[in-house]
């Protein structure tokens, strides 16, 4: 099969936040290349197609591949991720089957307090929080309980978090949702920090179908300043961050503590329309999950969470990237 490998390319200067925050960017080319080696190692004929800044280009370059499906990568436009949803619109305007989830499912997914609002209206547990409007101070935590953990409201990839998203008073808590506000130019969303076992539950497939590969668990060195995964130590190899964050899969868990993640998990993929794969972090405390993101279309490199649970279910990296394209297929084919 002709598979088109779309990907967005990283802007010259990042459109908000930090200088640094194009190196999540920067990773995209490598990810396509590996999704379209492995794509080959199972028989089909990928071809990358890069979206830079240019839509109407990008579509001629990927109509002249005469592809049959599309893998989609695309996390923004042009280094804006707020664009996410947008370029999955204009490639499933061309009536190709697409991988993962579409643009509505991306674009709550990217709104934090969207997601919140939906997962608590469908009784799932969720930190307790506040929206701090961009340009407006915050007064007072209105009843929240300290430490509290500041967010920009719309980014992925950890963008915009550091140690210093976790505070412990009110003028912390003011200066670092200053710190979002002039930096991201949006809402700083301000949630009750959850201090608990942080858990990846990568799930691959659709409807009953839907599976949850092995649970993984983020462990933080005591020497860590603050037990999160700031972007730091996501995307910057070598800083503490990085160096101090460290996955273990499968998570050592009860039989009742992961049948619990796993079905919350599962809820949360359902409640949010993710299609053909997706992860959901959950914070564990006194055995109850919470639910901190649902991650729409998450990184699948080889090397990052997603690939490590279908490892530990078994599976080769070549064989997560077959199991997403039949996903994509027979969801498309109904």
């Amino acid at each position: 099969m002709k598979i088109a490998v779309c990907h967005n390319l990283a802007a010259p200067v990042p459109v908000r936040g930090e200088n640094h925050d194009r190196v999540a960017e920067q990773g995209s080319a490598e990810e396509a290349a590996e999704v379209a080696a492995a794509l080959a190692s199972l028989g089909h004929h990928p071809v990358i197609v890069p979206f830079g800044a240019d839509p109407a280009v990008f579509l001629e370059q990927l109509n002249a591949t005469g592809s049959e499906l599309i893998f989609n990568l695309c996390e923004g436009l042009w280094g804006d991720s707020h664009l996410e949803l947008h370029a999955t619109a204009l490639l499933e305007l061309t009536g190709l089957p697409v991988t993962g989830s579409g643009p509505l499912t991306l674009g709550l997914t990217q709104d934090k307090l969207r997601t919140k609002e939906l997962l608590l209206a469908n009784g799932l547990n969720t930190p307790r929080y506040l929206l701090a409007p961009y340009g407006r101070p915050l007064a007072a935590e209105a009843g929240l309980h300290y430490p509290l953990i500041v967010k920009p409201r719309s980014e992925d990839a950890s963008h915009g978090i550091s140690d210093a998203s976790v505070v412990d008073d009110l003028p912390a808590l003011q200066a670092q949702i200053a710190y979002v506000h002039r930096s991201y130019r949006q809402d700083a969303l301000v949630e009750e920090f959850i201090d608990g076992r942080e858990i990846n539950v990568a799930i691959l497939g659709n409807g009953k179908e839907a599976t949850v590969l092995p649970l993984s668990e983020i462990r933080f060195d005591r020497a860590q300043i603050r037990p999160i995964v700031s972007y730091a130590g996501k995307w910057l190899e070598g800083t503490p961050g990085w160096v101090g964050t460290t996955a273990s899969c499968p998570a050592e868990l009860t039989e009742a503590e992961a049948a619990a993640i796993r079905a919350v998990a599962l809820a949360a993929f359902r409640i949010m329309g993710c299609r053909d794969y997706a992860r959901v972090d959950i914070r564990l405390r006194d055995g109850i999950p919470w639910i901190l993101e649902v991650n729409a279309n998450p990184d699948i490199s080889a090397d990052v969470g997603l690939a490590r649970s279908a490892a530990a279910a078994g599976f080769a990296y070549p064989t997560l990237i077959g199991h997403i394209i039949d996903a994509a297929w027979r969801r498309t084919e109904k």
